[in-house]
């Protein structure tokens, strides 16, 4: 199936992405489309921009906390230590010692 058949292409834009990987990618896009400033590199996922020169730096991302590492910012150690005497003391007068 040929130009004839599907009709004349709409007018294309390639604009070129860099990541800060060194990663290009190149996509097309309709000659009267908004080009977006910022493009997810599809080999690494990283940010691309139009300019090669100076890419888009990578995201920071913050690191996986668990549970406690979440109740040691709100509580002191002094908190952590009454809370753990009161549990005790609770679990002490319930086994009758």
């Amino acid at each position: 199936m040929g130009e004839a058949e599907r009709g004349e292409a709409a007018p294309r834009l390639r604009i070129g992405y860099w990541c800060s990987q060194g990663h290009e990618t190149r996509v097309a896009f309709a000659a009267d489309a908004e080009v977006p400033e910022l493009w997810d590199c599809p080999r690494c996922g990283l940010p691309a921009g139009q300019d090669s020169a100076a890419p888009p730096p990578a995201p920071r991302t913050e690191p996986y906390k668990t549970h406690l590492a979440y109740v040691r910012e709100r509580r002191s150690d002094a908190d952590g230590d009454a809370l753990l005497e009161e549990a005790l003391a609770k679990l002490r007068a319930r086994r009758g010692a």
